[in-house]
């Protein structure tokens, strides 16, 4: 079988398939046409108890609007804070740590 000039490229990283694409306009759609029955669906939910309603809250707007990625940062700390106060309180003048 001959590879075209496209094989085992694939989607781009990150992107949503057509499925995913469609499923979250269609959330989207049902969220926007029913936002005022929503509201108030949520509204009975808190009257009893609140943090249930922010839990469905949640998990609702979650499909609308996309979570931040985590990041992990590594660094390497030359100095120590009590280092870094002392160098910032002798920049301003100061010369002692009281």
């Amino acid at each position: 079988m001959a590879k075209s000039s496209t094989s085992g490229q694939g989607r781009p990283k990150g992107a949503t398939n057509k499925a995913t694409a469609d499923a979250r306009a269609a959330i989207a759609l049902f969220v926007n046409n029913n936002a005022d029955r929503l509201e108030g669906w949520l509204d009975q939910v808190a009257q009893e108890n609140p943090a249930e309603a922010f839990k469905l809250f949640q998990s609702v707007i979650e499909y609308h609007v996309p979570k931040l990625a985590r990041t992990e940062v590594e660094a390497t700390v030359q100095h120590s804070y009590e280092d870094a106060l002392l160098n910032i309180m002798n920049e301003n003048g100061s010369s002692s740590a009281d």
